[in-house]
């Protein structure tokens, strides 16, 4: 566990946003380092509760043992897509306090060799958040339909070779099955041209192939409304995106449930928006954040408010 490192982006600006009050229910979906959980226990002891959820058994290892002196934590070996189930189980109807969603994946995640995220790194193709998932990188390499590759590489990665890198993909794979990190990378470089970029050219494709494998952008979607139905009034849902993808699906799902009209007709007969913003605009990292971790510098936070 000494190596697991993870840097926790907008830690008091997220937070903060949570208003967090002793006595209330607060739910941590994307535990990860603990960091969002440490402070907001800090907020609510001694009588707030935490609920926390990860897939990631490593990074659920280190949490449970850097906040072993909290007992109002629970920690959950869960997607967060299964809020609603795993809150019934444990006799919850209401979360009475706030929510934050953390979207990254982590320092630890993506810098630790074996993981298979980095193509900076010789690795088995793997790119799981969640270990004991029977679905990796190495299935999309090697069967998904040059179509759907194409697709994947197009919508989740925004890549403008996509069609030259599938097939390049799908040619190599019929002699041997494409194993390592750097084999795909290796298979990307020659089949995109030279351009000049501070980009390497694997990064789109690998972005891609980790949205595909953990269903972020679904998931995304499907928490989003669970949250909400969950939320009490005056609730906060606190929301930390790392690329234009998960920002536009959370910017969007804001504006839509914020609206006082949805139906755009004549004589509205909208139910009254569920949420109000507290940020019109998102909140991004301080220069002093982006200077200690620079990858923060692409992290986005929105923050809504239950009315309703």
């Amino acid at each position: 566990m000494d190596d697991f490192k993870h840097y926790t982006v907008m830690l008091n600006e997220a937070v903060e946003a949570l208003n967090c009050e002793d006595g209330k229910l607060y739910v941590d979906c994307t535990l990860g380092g603990g960091g969002h959980s440490e402070l907001i226990l800090k907020k609510i002891s001694p009588s707030g509760r935490l609920i926390a959820f990860d897939i990631d058994q490593e990074a659920i290892n280190h949490a449970r043992e850097r906040l072993k002196n909290y007992p109002n934590l629970t920690i959950l070996k869960s997607s967060y897509t299964n809020i609603k189930s795993e809150l019934k189980k444990l006799g919850i109807e209401k979360i009475t306090g706030g929510v934050i969603l953390d979207l990254g994946a982590s320092y630890h995640q993506l810098t630790k060799r074996e993981r298979g995220f980095s193509f900076s790194k010789e690795a088995p193709l793997d790119m799981r958040f969640d270990m004991e998932s029977d679905f990796s990188a190495y299935d999309v390499v090697n069967t998904y339909p040059e179509q759907e590759l194409v697709r994947i590489f197009s919508e989740y990665g925004e890549e403008r070779f996509s069609k030259r890198i599938a097939k390049q993909i799908v040619e190599t794979r019929r002699t041997a099955s494409i194993r390592t990190t750097k084999e795909l990378a290796d298979i990307i470089i020659s089949a995109t041209p030279r351009i000049k970029s501070n980009i390497h050219p694997a990064t789109r494709v690998f972005q891609a192939i980790r949205i595909e494998v953990n269903q972020e952008l679904k998931n995304v979607k499907i928490v989003l409304n669970d949250i909400l139905d969950l939320l009490d009034i005056d609730g906060i849902i606190s929301v930390i995106s790392f690329h234009s993808l998960e920002d536009r699906i959370v910017k969007q799902f804001f504006k839509y449930e914020s609206s006082k009209c949805r139906c755009n007709e004549i004589i509205c007969k909208c139910p009254p928006p569920r949420i109000e913003l507290v940020n019109k605009k998102p909140i991004t990292a301080s220069v002093k954040e982006i200077l200690e971790n620079p990858p923060s510098r692409s992290a986005k936070l929105r923050i809504a408010k239950k009315i309703f």
